[in-house]
């Protein structure tokens, strides 16, 4: 219901406010008055004991209202100091769901006029979410659908492609977040260095440490691993409790067996190391600097540094073998 302020305009910082008063209830006089409470008071708690016990409901609709103590505290000498709103958004109601939509959106272009005027380049300011805080640096971009959730900080340059998640990261100058990247560090957070190359489609996960100019690529998940300056896993690869040494290339379809059903071991991969597509490399285990490990390997002992370890069966190839038919069905000509 709209309340009339029986004041000066609360506009003049002098203005004493008088009373509020129930549209049903006031006089022509004060429905000329076009200012209205919009619902939101404070009070001290001791005033309030004692204005709250005067109530009455003498009014037409015979209730009791909250507002009318306001009157009290003029009376009491008490000052009533009204504050405008800079605009409705900050004191509109929410009684739908369609209205929530529109609170919410009124929100989000807040945010993104704010990121806008701090140069910040969005590709679409009405199609962009900030669920937190998110802190850029100079001539970020930032395109379509994205999602910062928690704490995420944006080094200078950082370009974050369309349809990316992002919560508790940071990024650092340089880097690339390629469309459809999923990044959430939880409480661990996420680390991506210095012109790192990241996505689309990749997975980082709580406590993943990305070094400078690290590539992790379309479908590879990182977790509670680190990757030093120059580490590749460009396809389709898993790295789970790993340590990575500098230049080391990871295979598609290479993972690290991080979980024995019970407990987490490491895996260290150091410098310079080649792993081949399709390997399983069993923790604990370190590969040693240098190393190559053959493709379709499953490894559960160390790497010698500098040397080709191959561990997989023996290609054999069975004459005369037959691939199983199905039997043909009964009634079927």
């Amino acid at each position: 219901m709209t309340r009339a302020v029986t004041a000066a305009s609360c506009a003049n910082p002098t203005a004493q406010v008088l009373a509020i008063v129930e549209h049903k209830d006031a006089s022509p006089e004060q429905r000329a008055i076009n200012e209205v409470y919009t619902g939101m008071m404070a009070v001290p708690t001791t005033r309030l004991k004692a204005w709250l016990a005067r109530l009455n409901n003498h009014n037409v609709q015979g209730e009791y209202y909250l507002t009318d103590i306001v009157a009290m505290a003029a009376a009491d000498g008490v000052p009533v100091v009204a504050t405008l709103a800079a605009s409705e958004t900050e004191v509109l109601g929410v009684n739908s769901p369609l209205q929530l939509a529109d609170l919410e959106r009124r929100y989000q272009r807040s945010r993104a006029e704010a990121l806008l005027e701090a140069g910040v380049r969005l590709a679409d300011p009405a199609r962009f979410d900030v669920r937190g805080e998110l802190h850029c640096g100079r001539d970020v971009e930032i395109d379509v659908n994205c999602i910062f959730e928690g704490t995420v900080t944006l080094g200078d340059e950082v370009h974050i492609g369309a349809n990316c998640v992002i919560r508790n990261a940071s990024i650092a100058n340089g880097a690339v977040i390629h469309p459809f990247t999923h990044i959430d560090g939880e409480a661990l957070g996420v680390e991506v260095g210095e012109g790192a190359l990241i996505g689309p489609f990749a997975r980082l996960r709580p406590g993943a440490r990305l070094g400078a100019e690290v590539h992790i690529g379309n479908f590879v998940e990182v977790k509670n691993s680190t990757l030093a300056k120059g580490a590749k896993a460009n396809h389709l690869a898993y790295l789970g409790d790993a340590t990575v040494g500098e230049r080391v290339n990871f295979g598609a379809g290479s993972i690290t067996a991080n979980y024995d059903g019970a407990n987490k071991h490491r895996t260290v991969i150091e410098a310079d190391v080649h792993v081949g597509s399709n390997c399983v490399l069993v923790a604990p285990i370190t590969l040693g600097a240098g190393a190559t490990i053959g493709g379709g390997s499953t490894i559960n002992k160390n790497a010698p540094a500098g040397q080709l370890t191959v561990a997989r069966a023996r290609q054999a190839s069975l004459a005369g073998w037959t691939r199983p038919a199905k039997a043909p069905k009964k009634g079927a000509a």
